[in-house]
């Protein structure tokens, strides 16, 4: 792994795990699904970016989202490697086979 993707992986998780401690899951979002987009093909690291989120979804009370991610850290696991939707945020009001768009920046971590 370049040391620049292992970096922002690193950052995106200290963030997201920082702003959950807090209680603050709406600060977790972005960074939570930064994590996801970044760790799509590695399959733990995936799969914690999904636990992660179904923790967010539980402390916001949004049941939907728990559910969504519980349903999708399995997938995170089995199929990681196979095949993910480049750029997908990993939220459970997203559907798990779309792609979406992805920044500059981030295209340039994933290269």
């Amino acid at each position: 792994m370049k040391p620049a993707l292992r970096s922002a992986i690193d950052q995106a998780f200290l963030q997201a795990d920082q702003a959950l401690a807090i209680r603050d899951p709406q600060r977790a979002w972005p960074w939570l699904e930064r994590a996801h987009i970044l760790t799509q093909r590695m399959p733990l690291l995936h799969t914690r970016s999904h636990w992660l989120m179904l923790l967010a979804g539980w402390q916001q009370g949004d049941y939907r989202e728990v559910l969504g991610q519980a349903m999708r850290m399995p997938a995170a696991l089995l199929f990681s490697r196979i095949w993910v939707p480049l750029g997908n945020s990993g939220r459970a009001r997203i559907s798990a086979f779309q792609p979406m768009p992805l920044s500059e920046e981030m295209r340039q971590l994933l290269d």
